[in-house]
């Protein structure tokens, strides 16, 4: 037997373990959430079948497009904000000197936390009488700016989006630097012969590199954002008044508040629905960037 396919099987053969649990926990499940979310069950008893009468109130629903317009805020703000930070930050950290391995580490830190916990402390920071943010506009003389953050409906999303895109930077962080560090020294030192520096060396011959794996981090940021959770339960719970509603907090909420089994699972599909939607349109716009 050749070399290559000895090794092929052995490759194949180790990665079947992983495999069965990815298709026992993963996979099955999904699939078993959308049979389900043709019925009408209460998580005890018969289950009713309704076929797409689930996902008809779920269009119907404004709470649910508030919560998909909130999510879409939040991949936007994802997007704009963890991306772009982990990559200028890796820029700036990529030399292996003390000072970088220390922000390196401060940078992954709020991602060893439980979410819980960073949940809790920036529930802290915005509290509107002892929080921190209202005390240092008062210091800075912006008491005008002082407000109730996760009250606001006008700034809640904005307010519960920065603690998600604190605690996520550090792994983008992580996965650029490597990215970084995988470029060829031959190809900077062509670059800088060339002319090639700052702006238009990343333009022209960084971004290219690596764009693989911004595309792949942006698949990841994207799915994060529509399964964003704990920050928001912890917060505001999804309150005042569904402002800060996410599709996992909908779910969570007529799943386990009201015992609609079926209906939350009628909505788990539409989230991977939407994830798979999303992350095929930005396939498809990063293609096309790159094909430019």
């Amino acid at each position: 037997m050749a070399p290559a396919v000895r090794s092929r099987g052995f490759i194949a053969l180790a990665l079947l373990p992983a495999l069965l649990l990815f298709l026992v926990f993963v996979i099955v499940p999904i699939f078993w959430s959308a049979y389900y979310g043709l019925f009408d069950w209460k998580g005890l008893g018969s289950a009713k079948f309704i076929g797409l009468g689930n996902y008809e109130e779920i269009l119907q629903d404004e709470i649910f497009w508030r919560a998909l317009k909130n999510n879409l805020i939040l991949v936007a703000s994802s997007i704009a904000g963890q991306i772009p930070i982990a990559l200028l930050l890796a820029l700036l950290l990529l030399r292996n000197t003390l000072f970088s391995r220390f922000i390196r580490s401060a940078v992954f830190m709020p991602m060893v936390l439980s979410t819980v916990v960073v949940g809790l402390i920036w529930g802290y920071i915005y509290h509107p009488q002892f929080g921190l943010a209202n005390a240092v506009l008062e210091w800075l003389g912006l008491e005008s700016w002082t407000r109730a953050w996760l009250s606001d409906p006008k700034v809640n999303m904005l307010a519960v989006s920065i603690p998600i895109n604190w605690s996520n930077v550090g792994p983008y962080l992580i996965i650029f630097i490597a990215a970084l560090q995988n470029i060829s020294s031959e190809i900077d030192d062509a670059a800088k012969i060339d002319g090639a520096v700052g702006w238009r060396k990343l333009i022209s011959v960084t971004l290219p590199m690596i764009w693989g794996t911004v595309v792949v981090s942006l698949v990841l940021c994207i799915s994060g954002s529509l399964k964003a959770f704990d920050h928001v339960i912890v917060m505001t719970g999804g309150g005042p008044a569904q402002s800060t509603e996410l599709l996992a907090t909908y779910m969570y909420n007529n799943t386990f508040d009201v015992y609609r089994y079926g209906y939350g699972s009628a909505v788990s599909t539409m989230i991977i629905v939407i994830s798979a939607l999303l992350i095929g349109l930005q396939y498809a716009l990063t293609g096309r960037k790159k094909e430019g």
